[in-house]
Parts: C-alpha cells; sequence; structure tokens
C-alpha cells in the first residue's frame, strides 16, 4: 500500500525515506527499528515542521517545530554501517536518532545536505542532483528560484493534474509523448534509472528537434510570460524551450520528483493521470507504467481502426 507523503496541511519541502532508532536505555547504544518511514519537512504558515512517517500506515510519528539555525541532521561516527544519523539542537540536548532506508546509498549525501541547508535557511532552494551542480552557482540558484512568480513545467511536487488531455493537446500527441518516454527508459534497472537522466538537457533537445509537432502540446504548461509569440520560428520556440528546461527551477522540480517517487510520495499524482498506485513506489515503477498505459492505447486504438 502507498501512502501519501505530502498529505499535509502544509508545503512540502522535501521528504525522503527513513526509519527511526531509539537510545538503549542505561547505555550510549542506539537501535534501530525496522519501520518504514520518512522524514517529511513541511512549511506550515511560516513554521517549519520536521515530521517521522510510517511509510505504511500514513501516522506521524514526530513532529517538531524547528527554527531555523537551531538543528543540525548529522551522522552518528559511531555508526558501524554509516547510516545512523542524529537530529541535534542548539537550543536544547534533545537528540533524535534516525536512519536512511533506501536501498541505495547513493543519494544519502545529497538528502543530508538539502535538509541541512533548509534547516538553516528554511527560503533556499534545495539543489537535487547536486553531482552535477557546480556549488559556486548555488546562491544565484537560490536567488533565481525565489524570484521567479510563477512555477515553470513539472515545478509542483504534487501538482493537482486533470487526467484529461490539456488544452492545445491531441490524444495522438499525448501518446507519440508516451511512447517517446517508453523508447529512451527501456533499458535500465530501477537502482540504475533517474529521472534527471531521463529528461537530461541533452534528451529534451533531442525531443523537441525531432518532434516539432509535439511542441504545441507543452505550452500549457509554460508560464504566460514565457509562451513563445504567435509568429515565432520553430527555432526560436525550440530555444524557448531549451532555456525553460535548462532553467534551475525545472531542473530542481525533476530531481523533487525524482525524490518523491523514490518516497512513495505520489499515490494520488499517479492516479489522476490513470495510473495504478504502484507506479507511485519508484522511477521504474512510474515510467513502466506510462509505458504500459501506452502501449494499451496503441492496441486500443488499432483494434477500433479494423472495427
Amino acid at each position: 500500500m502507498s501512502v501519501d507523503l505530502t498529505s499535509t496541511s502544509g508545503r512540502t519541502i522535501l521528504a525522503f525515506k527513513a526509519g527511526r532508532a531509539f537510545r538503549r536505555a542505561g547505555t550510549n547504544f542506539v537501535d534501530a527499528s525496522p519501520t518504514k518511514g520518512a522524514i517529511v519537512l513541511t512549511n506550515e504558515d511560516g513554521l517549519i515542521h520536521f515530521m517521522w512517517k510510517d511509510r505504511t500506515t500514513g501516522e506521524v510519528g514526530e513532529d517538531l517545530i524547528l527554527f531555523p539555525g537551531d538543528a543540525k541532521f548529522e551522522k552518528v561516527p559511531q555508526s558501524s554501517w554509516g547510516r545512523t544519523y542524529v537530529l541535534k539542537f542548539e537550543s536544547s540536548d534533545q537528540k533524535h536518532f534516525f536512519w536512511l532506508q533506501d536501498s541505495s546509498t547513493r543519494r544519502d549525501e545529497e538528502f543530508v545536505t538539502n535538509l541541512n541547508r533548509t534547516l538553516a535557511d528554511p527560503d533556499i532552494i534545495a539543489i537535487w542532483d547536486a553531482r552535477n551542480v557546480d556549488p559556486a552557482s548555488e546562491a544565484s540558484t537560490s536567488a533565481a528560484g525565489a524570484s521567479t512568480s510563477q512555477p515553470s513545467m513539472a515545478q509542483q511536487n504534487t501538482p493537482a493534474v486533470s487526467a484529461s488531455t490539456p488544452a492545445g493537446t491531441t490524444p495522438e500527441q499525448l501518446e507519440q509523448l508516451r511512447g517517446l518516454v517508453s523508447s529512451m527508459t527501456g533499458f535500465a534497472s530501477e537502482d540504475e534509472l533517474w529521472l534527471t537522466d531521463v529528461l537530461s538537457s541533452q534528451n529534451l533537445l533531442q525531443l523537441f528537434r525531432s518532434h516539432p509537432e509535439l511542441l504545441p502540446s507543452l505550452f500549457p504548461h509554460i508560464p504566460p510570460e514565457l509562451l513563445p509569440s504567435s509568429d515565432a520560428t520553430p527555432q526560436q520556440v525550440v530555444e524557448l524551450l531549451q532555456r525553460t528546461t535548462n532553467s534551475p527551477p525545472f531542473r530542481s522540480a525533476v530531481a523533487q520528483l525524482d525524490r518523491a517517487l523514490r518516497t512513495g510520495a505520489l499515490g494520488d499524482f499517479v492516479r489522476s493521470l490513470g495510473l495504478p498506485e504502484s507506479a507511485a513506489t519508484g522511477v521504474g515503477a512510474f515510467l513502466a507504467a506510462i509505458a504500459e498505459q501506452a502501449r494499451q492505447e496503441g492496441g486500443a486504438e488499432e483494434r477500433m481502426e479494423e472495427d
């Protein structure tokens, strides 16, 4: 069963898989609880909430209100396997222990770094896919994100999208887009597959150039001030879309979607797309579900033509 981890009253800033750990009475030993969980950071009316949620039941096990600069999430140096962390406070001697539960350790440092950056400054833009980001550009990235008046394509974490076809998009174009996504993602295992790689700038540019007839279907998802003029040439439209998809807010949004899919936080979102709930269990499952949906719709269309 998939639980929507973002179903809170506030805005979800980040979330990742993590279990709780508890200090053994009378000792300095910490024992990890096997319960599947997630750390979820939200902003509710200007207050930062650090929550731990049970990923099976959705129950909130901890809900801490944090003030900027008061808390840090640090690795426990005595941990024999290196994935035990402690949430410590400057204002008190409280300590809350957690352990990272993602099957891969590849993004442990990225999750922890973004968590600590946000705890220090809740207004900062989290840099997902940090392996491809120059740390020197971090300040300008945050400033650019903060000054954006409207989200660009895919910027929302759990956008409330309609299952109907967007204005200006034909069913054939939508099916072709799904087919293209399928063709780009059918080669990697779940551990190897990253949405930031599938929706890389190079892949998107190739898609824009090779299928110009699909570009108008993207316009409903672009902020009005960025829409191309009616007399724009195809090349100008491609350049505009390339600038949009290369922008830090868009790249960050893709990485946030990648992260949310890995935490099982998008149950309602995938259902709104007509996908099974299992599509919210990971990037590979999400893309496989899109490919299967395209295959089924293509088969249904062929049967209708034969009839």
